[in-house]
């Protein structure tokens, strides 16, 4: 295929390298039965968009990637967001993540869905198989803390990005992740029944299947692999990487945070009111969500 540069095996839809990195092969063990986002029995592509564009984020992101780009999604599990951004639009999506259990529940969706423009990879971010300058946008969000180094995972991911081409970097937070992890200490000491009316998440999951329930719970709580960062960190990412800042949230100044100028340049604003922010994510419902922050950036030309 013409986004992959190393040569494959092919199980079905989906392209397969094998998984070799122990820090790696931890994480799929982990997700190998514990598929994260799960699909609901009755998901079509209906509920899919439902869903989709209820999270404010990916609804802004497709909106202004809009038709005839390619786009590369790091880390995506179970390919619901992929095939999001794949339905109504002649895009080309790339879904690339190192459990192939998963990728086989989106598979079997996106292939019973008669969903076309969508492709699976099973493989290490670091084994670096994708095409050099190739994809128009990357969504790496929520994934990056999950690997050994994800500072060199992002260089990997970075390397696949065209110039000018857009890359959104979603990571836990230093601060912002404070809440889940004192629930964490919680859940360990009084187990599911107290995380069930402490989670903000799991208060909205109660009519959803037992297993979606478990899921949010294990990926938060018990992870083998994560680690934490800080805006600056990924400032110091952007810069070293000739990588321009677009935007962030939370934001990097004063103003009211908007999903919907999420790809507007903004300022950096200064050490202090990026504290100040990430401080401000204890107590908002930017925290809620394990503590998540976003950064946007824009592969400079002279790459």
């Amino acid at each position: 295929m013409e986004f992959l540069k190393k040569e494959f095996d092919k199980k079905g839809s989906i392209f397969r390298f094998s998984i070799k990195d122990q820090t790696t092969k931890k994480v799929t063990d982990f997700y190998k039965n514990k598929p994260f986002p799960n699909y609901k029995s009755d998901d079509n592509k209906a509920t899919i968009l439902s869903r989709g564009n209820h999270n404010l984020l990916a609804h802004c992101f497709k909106k202004f990637i809009g038709q005839n780009k390619k786009i590369l999604e790091v880390g995506c599990g179970t390919g619901q967001l992929s095939i999001f951004f794949s339905i109504g639009t002649n895009n080309k999506i790339v879904g690339l993540d190192p459990t192939e259990e998963s990728l086989q529940l989106a598979s079997n969706f996106s292939q019973s869905n008669k969903i076309e423009n969508v492709n699976f990879v099973n493989a290490d971010i670091f084994d670096d198989v994708l095409q050099d300058n190739y994809f128009d946008f990357i969504w790496c969000n929520g994934v990056l803390h999950h690997t050994k180094n994800p500072y060199e995972g992002f260089k990997i991911t970075l390397k696949s990005l065209k110039k000018e081409g857009y890359i959104l970097v979603g990571l836990y937070n230093k601060i912002g992740r404070i809440r889940t992890k004192v629930r964490a200490y919680f859940y360990k000491i009084f187990g599911k029944k107290l995380i069930m009316k402490l989670d903000p998440i799991l208060r909205n999951l109660k009519s959803d299947s037992e297993d979606q329930i478990n899921a949010w719970i294990q990926d938060q709580y018990i992870h083998p692999v994560e680690s934490c960062h800080t805006i600056d960190e990924v400032l110091n990412w952007f810069d070293q990487n000739d990588v321009e800042f677009i935007s962030s949230i939370p934001k990097t100044n004063f103003e009211e945070t908007d999903f919907e100028k999420i790809f507007e340049k903004k300022d950096k604003g200064s050490f202090v009111s990026r504290l100040i922010n990430q401080i401000l994510m204890i107590f908002t419902n930017l925290g809620s969500d394990g503590g998540l922050f976003v950064v946007v950036g824009k592969k400079k030309s002279k790459n």
